[in-house]
This record gives structure tokens, sequence and C-alpha cells, in this order.
């Protein structure tokens, strides 16, 4: 029998098979922190799941040790993943998607859009095939206030995990001066990481197509989980092309997780 749980993990229905994949990497996870497995299931006319809901949490609780609950609603199923998560207060929500999370015209109705305004850290799994538990954690730094956030995450998780962490950094301009602060800036993360006494290697590439030099780099050295920024309002260009944050999720087979930077200040110091 596990403790009582103080944290929860909502994990919504979306296609069986990929829900399935996404529940078994929530096993590990809840075990490690102490969370309940809330199972939710959204149904429309043309997405019944009152029969999955049961079958899955009978699934989680012969497999994960954890406490499991399920949650059932009728509605819009992005819109009332936010509703529930927001009244819940998950630690994560776990979203096993198949399809492209596409842009444009339907925006307002797809999941990319609830990723990227989510208060709470999703993580997106789209492979078929990953480990349990997490070994490698992979880390793209910039030059943004924002990426403090992201090195605070990546170590509160490699401490759970005992995971390692790759630092990766992608010069994409040829000024001097931009390359020298992205790599000085690389090098104090990862040195604020080892002194946490994480094991961490650190990257630099050049080019431009940055989602797949991220994605590409992330096979390479067997990532089992990518971090990234999203945020809450598109410019107008982001719409039309995409942000990385998109695109990283679009097309990598290495879950990603994806969460909204603390509103703060400018400042140079990122510990």
């Amino acid at each position: 029998m596990s403790k009582t749980s103080t944290n929860s993990i909502l994990i919504p229905i979306l296609s069986k098979e990929q829900t399935k994949i996404a529940l078994s990497q929530s096993y590990n996870l809840a075990r490690l922190t102490n969370s309940k497995i809330v199972i939710l299931g959204v149904e429309t006319r043309e997405h019944p799941v009152k029969k999955l809901l049961v079958e899955l949490a009978k699934l989680a609780t012969l497999k994960s040790g954890q406490p499991v609950e399920t949650l059932f609603r009728e509605g819009n199923i992005y819109d009332e993943i936010t509703k529930v998560a927001d009244v819940l207060n998950p630690i994560f929500i776990l979203i096993g998607i198949t399809s492209k999370l596409g842009i444009g015209k339907n925006l307002v109705n797809n999941s990319f859009r609830m990723v990227r305004e989510s208060k709470h850290p999703v993580i997106t799994i789209r492979g078929k095939v990953h480990r349990d538990g997490c070994k490698t954690i992979l880390l793209p730094v910039d030059l943004s206030k924002e990426t403090r956030d992201k090195v605070k995450k990546a170590i509160e998780l490699a401490k759970i995990f005992k995971s390692d962490i790759r630092v990766i950094s992608i010069l994409t301009s040829n000024e001097e001066d931009e390359e020298n602060k992205l790599i000085s800036y690389s090098n104090q993360v990862w040195k604020f990481i080892k002194e946490q006494g994480i094991r961490c290697t650190i990257k630099t590439l050049r080019g431009t197509d940055i989602p797949k030099m991220i994605k590409n780099y992330g096979y390479e050295v067997d990532a089992d989980l990518i971090l990234i920024m999203t945020k809450a309002e598109l410019s107008l260009k982001e719409i039309f092309i995409g942000t990385v944050a998109q695109r990283v999720i679009n097309e990598s087979d290495i879950p990603v997780l994806s969460f909204r930077p603390v509103i703060r200040k400018d400042t140079t110091a990122w510990k």
C-alpha cells in the first residue's frame, strides 16, 4: 500500500492507444512523486469514453501501485482538460498525442493551444516505445530570461529520477558578441547543474533549424525527455509559421515537457 498521495498527475483520454502509452509512463513518475493518477474522460458524440475510462482505471490500478481516480465530463475536450486542471492543480498533465498539433484556422480548437496556455506542466508523448523512468534529460538553453526556469525544472526532475542532464545551445547568429554571450551563459548553466551534484554535459551547435537540431541531438544522446518553454500569446507571424515549441512537440518521438515561464522583470542574473 502506498502512503496517502499529496500530488496528482492528470491523464486525459485522447486516442486510446496513445493514452495507454501516456498512462504507462505515469506509473514510475507517480511512485517517485507519491502522486495519485487521475484519468479524465471527456465524452462527445464522436468520442465516447465511459468504457475506456473504466478499462484504463483498472489497468492503472493494477500496474501503478498508486491511488487511481477517474473523472467524467461532457463538452469540449480541451476546455474540460483546462477546467479540471485548474481545480486539481496537478504536478503534471500527461497527454498521448498522435496527429500533429496544427496551427492557423483551427488554432482555437487544437491541442497545441491547450498545451501552450496551460498553467500546469504538460508532458506530451508521441512515440510508441519509452523507457520506464528518465535516464537522460535534454535541456536546450538560450539567452532568454526564461531559461532559468528550465534549468530549475531540469534539476528538480533529475533529482527525482537520478537523471543526467544534457545541455545544448544553438548558435544561429554570426555576431561574435552574441556567440560569446551564449557560450558563456551555457557554461554558467552547466557549472550550476554540476554544483547540484547532477551529471551534466554541454554541447554547442551551429545552425538555423533549431527544432530539428534539438530533436536530432535528443536522438543522438538517447534522451528520455526534452524541456521546452511555451508562451500563452503568439504573434501573428508565430501563428502562421509555428514556434520552436510547437515544432519540437510535433516532430519529436521523445516525450516533451512544456511549461510556461514565471513572469518576472528582465535581469541578467539567472539563478
